[in-house]
């Protein structure tokens, strides 16, 4: 199992939010321990050059092997955490996508691997998920941007 810690220094991120109906694509989020604690929707850093479209493209081909369009506005988070101790600080693009590879919307369980070769799994999520679970959605703040999870 791979520890993870926050890098210490201010990290630029994009995430992609697929749907699926009322269902959030996201990948689990562990602890140290190999238990989930929460999920977040895929994506990753923007590397330097690369602009937030770009760098959305490129982390859904790296992790689902797949091209999105990006359907909806951008929305930014910024996400002050903290992992085991650690503080983590991020700022965050969000926008909504649709996959290209309609057979990923057929599949309940998705596993990948990030790009160090960590395993990684990504389901649909529903509110309701979350709650009955209690499962936590990163980065915090999202759930007030997503329109599909309003009441």
């Amino acid at each position: 199992m791979t520890v993870w810690r926050p890098p210490q220094q201010i990290r630029v991120k994009v995430i992609g939010l697929a749907w699926r109906q009322d269902r959030l694509l996201a990948a689990e989020v562990e602890d140290d321990g190999g238990r989930i604690k929460g999920i977040r929707p895929l994506g990753g850093s923007i590397e330097f050059g690369e602009t937030r479209e770009q760098a959305l493209q490129r982390e859904f081909r790296e992790e689902l092997e797949t091209a999105i369009r990006i359907v909806g506005p951008w929305h930014l988070l910024e996400n002050i955490f903290e992992h085991h101790g650690a503080t983590g600080h991020e700022y965050i693009f969000a926008a909504d996508v649709e996959l290209a590879d309609e057979s990923l919307y057929e599949r309940d369980e998705i596993r990948y691997s990030e790009l160090d070769e960590t395993a990684a799994t990504a389901r649909w999520f529903g509110r309701d998920m979350l709650r009955d679970a209690g499962i936590d959605l990163y980065p915090t703040g999202l759930e007030n941007v997503l329109s599909r999870w309003r009441d």
